[in-house]
């Protein structure tokens, strides 16, 4: 005699409406946006004056945003898993892949600084290794465009669904 066993059955995922205000994401956007702006003040401010203002927030803002991230990804690709062939997977997939580059050459930067500001205690300019700061900068910019794709083509497609 066979017995059937049967899987819980999961817990049905909250609205969106509710999702998009949780705590965790309210952070992760507030954190992303100090980022988003700093970096782009330091990135046109170094072009323009060759100053870089806002450096040390940037930089510090960054381990917290890191955790915030690893946190929130992890709790939403085990709600969204598993993978479908579709556009907001797609978008969604480029913006995390651009985030961890963007992270990963953001830390391979901080270290510099971390030497001539911290340790040294340094006021001079931070030799940075300009391929890896080119790579933070494009990175940076693929975020910002794949996470508002990914974003658009969610809602997108649940507005189509709503109209069927």
């Amino acid at each position: 005699m066979s017995e059937t066993l049967t899987q819980p059955a999961a817990a049905p995922a909250a609205p969106r409406a509710k999702r998009l205000n949780a705590p965790q994401l309210v952070l992760l956007w507030w954190l992303l946006g100090i980022e988003a702006a700093g970096g782009l003040v330091v990135f046109f401010m170094r072009l323009a004056t060759g100053h870089l203002p806002g450096e040390a927030l940037h930089v510090l803002v960054g381990a917290p945003l890191t955790l915030v991230y690893a946190a929130y990804q992890w709790q939403h690709w085990s709600r969204v898993q598993p993978w479908r062939s579709r556009l907001d997977y797609a978008m969604g997939l480029i913006a995390a892949l651009s985030m961890g580059a963007t992270l990963a050459t953001g830390y391979w930067l901080a270290w510099p600084w971390w030497q001539v500001r911290m340790v040294e205690h340094g006021a001079g300019a931070v030799a940075y290794p300009t391929p890896v700061s080119a790579a933070h900068n494009i990175m940076s910019m693929l975020v910002l465009t794949f996470v508002g794709a990914h974003l658009a083509a969610v809602l997108l497609r649940d507005a189509a669904a709503k109209k069927r």
